[in-house]
């Protein structure tokens, strides 16, 4: 038979119920809680049953009238010392007044010592030396190679041996909350349950939650008929009592009543406990009342303990080994990755690794309007169309193991592509890596049909728990094999490696390319200019060199040495222009490494660096509203400093030199300008002031070597911005640039 999928289940009617604040407790003992003084705050209205006394009677009086002034005398200091915890702590056995005998257990809960009277048939205290062999022969039997299937198979025949029960399951959830019969002990007359499911809504979210909590829980008998609390309010809060932790705590009559469908009239589930969360339960069925001492509960209790560190550590050793190898899949291929400058092919390359990474069945790779694939999946047009929603939808990383749910047109794919894994590899471009798993045909058999959940007609409440345990197939189609928390996490670490190894790296070059196109359309002038300027200092150097080897005889040694000073100054202009070429180059391949600069620091350190040049001469600074702004320190400085250089360069005519430095702010941009009184520049020739070796003067009336302002081009175009400037020849100029307020990309 074929349902919907039982993620669909309804499970929200039970979590309703108050099962932490019952008001009433199962029969086969009393309560009462009491105050620090050990006076009694509320009993059970079954007390006199136990012990002969009143329930009001005993209220408001100490608890010796309760349970006779011998049995206090037992209790008094571990009730009254103030270390009680949470959990109940069992104090001993006692005799009430009356001759009856009871284990104690006691826990200190919402302002309260809540007390709980067990009814045993012995005097004796519990004996529990019967928990060491049980264990040791539990711990004996684990080794260090049982599976999980095997601890929890040991374990099911050990608590059966151990309680008495019928049927002894161990029951895991699954992350839906559904579970699974995972080991089983029964009997010959009991049914099994063995690799049969049952639906979420049979132990609801609350239910779950409380045993995450409280690890054991016993009903002795289904049929029992609750003893309310007296009065039915804590004194201390106001509000029903909180008896998560309370051994005797009614349960839910939905449950009993399911309890009884299912022909069990005793049970007792043992938590399972693997990292915090509610692994599962070691549920112990009987189909008669069935009583278990505290000292069988605590050995059960201590054994599902141990099996949950078994499962847990297991689970880590399993969960290790698979990240390991798929970790060693993407190694391998990061380093196969490197090894071509395209990145399509490179990828290509490794497609059988791909699909080994994500344990699928085909993968592809969508670039542009390319499509490439690999091994079993849809065809170009359907993963064209998958790759249009992935990018509307913006997904990161994008799992599931049912596509149809989420993309309703896959329902046509769901032969080899009922499970998708997509990873996107550009920021930019609608680029994805594409895995795909087929269908995964899956048969559940399921404890009676979670989908009918009929009331009977003498139905305790309006819940309504399942009538049948019959064996009830259903069989889900369209689903994959689920992905795993590993492959996804480390899918998006490959993700991270390949922007870094391929994508980023296909940026640059692209940026390169654009600027070896700008750099080809300076290359003539470059080339020109270079061997232009190079050869006036190295022509000096060697006719000054021939003048002082022909007046190598001469008593003139002034004359000698001004043929020195030369080849000094042509050697120094040369090194300068060496030097300034490789700045130029560098400006193109060191890497940028932003951060906020505040312009009126900057600007006052490159004054202060060029006081050396200024000298004597007076110069009038204006440094107007300048912001914060997000670069390179060290290329802005480098920039700014040059423009600043030029400024005080070109007034050295002027007996008052005024320089401004200003800034104006758009939406987008800082706008800085540098202005002088200076010598200005014929506008007509602008185009020109950028380039490499480009010179608007001559060398004899200001020195340089053409490259200053070419370095504040490229410095300011790698910051996303741009560079002018305006002049009245012999007027002044101003030189201008631009830098986004948006952080660069560096």
């Amino acid at each position: 038979m074929t349902q919907a999928s039982p993620d669909h289940l309804d499970i929200t009617g039970c979590d309703r119920e108050p099962i932490r604040t019952p008001g009433s407790i199962q029969p086969h003992g009393f309560m009462l809680t009491l105050s620090p003084a050990l006076d009694v705050l509320q009993a059970s209205a079954n007390l006199a049953g136990w012990t002969g006394v009143e329930a009001g009677a005993a209220i408001g009086r100490p608890l010796a009238a309760a349970i006779g002034e011998a049995a206090v005398a037992h209790l008094a200091l571990e009730l009254g010392s103030g270390t009680l915890g949470q959990r109940p702590a069992y104090l001993g056995t006692v005799t009430t007044g009356n001759g009856q005998h009871f284990d104690v257990l006691a826990h200190a809960w919402d302002g309260l010592v809540i007390a709980e009277f067990e009814s045993v048939m012995r005097a004796q205290p519990a004996d529990f030396r019967h928990l060491y062999p049980l264990i040791t022969d539990f711990l004996a039997r684990v080794g260090d190679h049982a599976s999980i299937p095997a601890l929890t198979d040991l374990a099911a025949r050990h608590v059966r041996s151990v309680t008495g029960y019928g049927r002894v399951m161990v029951y895991q959830f699954d992350p839906t909350g559904h579970g699974r019969v995972v080991a089983e002990s029964k009997a010959d007359d009991y049914d099994s349950y063995f690799d049969q499911s049952f639906p979420a809504s049979d132990i609801p979210v609350q239910a779950r939650a409380l045993y995450t909590l409280s690890p054991i829980r016993v009903i002795q008998d289904a049929n029992y008929e609750a003893a309310p609390l007296v009065p039915d309010v804590n004194p201390a809060t106001g509000a029903r009592n909180d008896l998560s932790f309370a051994a005797l705590r009614s349960v839910s009559p939905v449950h009993l009543q399911y309890m009884r469908n299912m022909g069990t009239l005793a049970s007792m589930s043992v938590s399972l406990i693997v990292k915090g969360q509610l692994w599962g339960l070691i549920s112990c069925h009987n189909a008669t009342p069935c009583q278990v001492s505290v000292e069988k509960r605590t050995a059960c209790e201590q054994l599902g303990q141990i099996l949950a560190l078994c499962v847990e550590s297991r689970e880590d050793a399993r969960e290790l080994q698979f990240r390991l190898d798929v970790r060693r899949i993407m190694v391998e291929m990061l380093g196969r990755l490197t090894n071509g400058s395209d990145f399509i092919d490179n990828l290509s390359g490794v497609f059988p690794e791909l699909l080994r990474f994500a344990r699928a069945g085909g993968v592809a790779i969508v670039v542009d309007d390319r499509i490439l694939t690999y091994g079993d999946t849809p065809n170009d047009a359907s993963i064209r169309s998958l790759a249009t929603w992935l990018a509307v939808h913006g997904h990161e990383v994008f799992h599931t193991n049912h596509l149809a749910d989420a993309y309703p047109p896959a329902q046509e794919l769901t032969r080899n592509a009922s499970g998708l894994l997509a990873l996107p590899i550009s920021r930019i471009h609608q680029h994805y890596l594409l895995w795909f798993r087929p269908e995964l045909v899956q048969t559940v058999e399921w404890a009676g049909n979670p989908y009918e959940k009929q009331a009977a007609a003498n139905a305790p409440t309006s819940l309504s728990p399942r009538q049948s345990f019959a064996a009830w197939r259903e069989t889900i189609h369209g689903h994959s094999l689920p992905w795993h928390a590993a492959e996804i996490e480390l899918t998006t670490e490959f993700r991270s490696a390949l922007l870094g190894i391929a994508l980023e790296r296909a940026e640059q070059m692209a940026e390169l390319a654009e600027e070896l196109g700008r750099a080809n359309k300076e290359l003539e002038a470059f080339s020109y200019s270079v061997s232009h300027d190079l050869r006036a200092p190295l022509r000096h150097i060697a006719g000054f060199s021939d003048l002082l080897i022909e007046s190598a005889g001469s008593e003139d040694v002034a004359m000698r040495q001004r043929f020195l000073k030369n080849i000094k100054e042509s050697a120094r202009l040369a090194g300068k222009l060496v030097d300034d070429l490789l700045s130029f180059s560098q400006m193109g391949r060191a890497a940028l490494r932003p951060t906020n600069i505040d312009m009126t620091d900057l600007v006052s350190g490159c004054i202060d660096k060029l006081a050396l040049d200024i000298g004597q001469r007076k110069v009038d600074w204006h440094i107007e509203g300048m912001p914060v702004v997000c670069a390179d320190p060290a290329f802005l400085h480098l920039a700014m400093y040059n423009l600043l250089s030029n400024a005080v360069k070109f007034t050295r005519e002027r007996e008052q030199a005024v320089i401004r430095i200003t800034c104006d702010e758009t939406a987008d941009d800082f706008v800085f300008h540098v202005a002088d009184n200076g010598a200005g520049f014929n506008p007509n020739y602008v185009h020109k002031l950028f380039g490499v070796f480009q010179r608007l003067h001559r060398m004899e009336d200001f020195q340089g070597t053409g490259i200053g302002l070419a370095n504040v081009r490229r410095i300011i175009e790698r910051h996303n911005g741009r560079v002018w400037a305006d002049s009245i020849l012999g007027e002044g100029a101003t030189f201008s640039f631009s830098l986004p307020k948006q952080p660069i990309n560096p």
